[in-house]
Order: structure tokens, then sequence, then C-alpha cells
């Protein structure tokens, strides 16, 4: 079960339907950090966790900037100078979109690991 997959079908089938907030369960520590880094990069709205009494749930307003998103499986790891193959694989076209990334820095987004000089595991992408 990959729950960062679920997260993002259901934030994917929330903007395609056009619903102003999407339901995402079970919550975990790495939807927390990827939502924070989506609503940091202006692509998701605030978001809330409620707490169920098992896992619990996130609550996101959605802001209607996502046209597609989802997890790349299996999780590559990339080195520091391989960024440019891995946006031209995930990502429509240059300066659209971004990659999320597991670093040693934290989990950011494509290219603030390549500011930094960091390679990582690819969790998901975004646009």
């Amino acid at each position: 079960m990959d729950t960062l997959a679920m997260a993002m079908n259901a934030i994917k089938v929330a903007e395609t339907k056009g619903k102003p907030d999407a339901r995402i369960r079970p919550a975990s520590r790495v939807i927390r950090t990827v939502l924070s880094v989506l609503q940091r990069e202006g692509y998701v709205g605030e978001f809330e966790f409620v707490d169920d009494g098992k896992s619990g749930e996130f609550i996101v307003k959605l802001v209607g900037k996502v046209n597609n998103c989802g997890v790349v499986k299996p999780r590559f790891s990339v080195k520091k100078e391989e960024w440019e193959k891995w946006e031209q694989r995930f990502l429509p076209a240059r300066n659209i979109g971004m990659l999320i990334v597991s670093t040693p820095a934290g989990v950011v987004t494509h290219s603030e690991a390549r500011a930094k000089g960091v390679g990582g595991k690819l969790l998901c992408y975004v646009y």
C-alpha cells in the first residue's frame, strides 16, 4: 500500500472534478512534508490534520493549479549531475512543474536540490 500514491491520486481526482478540497487518508509524515512543499510552491492551499483515532486524515484546500501529479515508482536515486535527465522524463517542458525529492537536506524540490548540489530519491512530480 503506497500512501503517497493514494494521496497524489486523491489530489488529482479532486482537481479534475473541480472540488474545493481533497481528503487524504491515511495520513503520514511523508505526506505532510510533501504537502508542505506543495503549499510553499503554491500548488495547494492550506491543509489541516484531522485525528480520527486511527491514522488520521488531511483536508487539503485546492487552488486549481494542479494539472497532473503522481508518484515516481520505483523511487529512483538521482545523482547531483543527473537532474536534467529526470526533468525531461517526468515534466512536460522546461521550467514547468517540479519534482519532489527526498535528500539529506530534507524533502525539497529538484531546483532546490540542484542549487544545494545534492542528489536524492525521487518521490513525486507535479505540474
